[in-house]
């Protein structure tokens, strides 16, 4: 039988914490995905045109 040595005992310690936050992050995106997706943020993205859900009502009318 072998015995690990304790250089790779830490080393997948560490590894489990980048796993861990890697993890982490992936969940953040895939959460604010779909909340913008829910809330319609997709539909009206910032493409640096006129929006007309952005312009008053008084002013469209004329």
């Amino acid at each position: 039988m072998r015995v690990e040595h304790e250089m790779h005992i830490r080393r997948r310690s560490r590894n489990f914490g980048v796993l861990g936050v890697l993890l982490a992050f992936i969940v953040i995106v895939f959460g604010v995905t779909v909340v913008k997706i829910e809330t319609g943020g997709f539909s009206e993205g910032f493409d640096h045109v006129a929006r007309p859900a952005l312009i008053p009502a008084e002013e469209a009318s004329q």
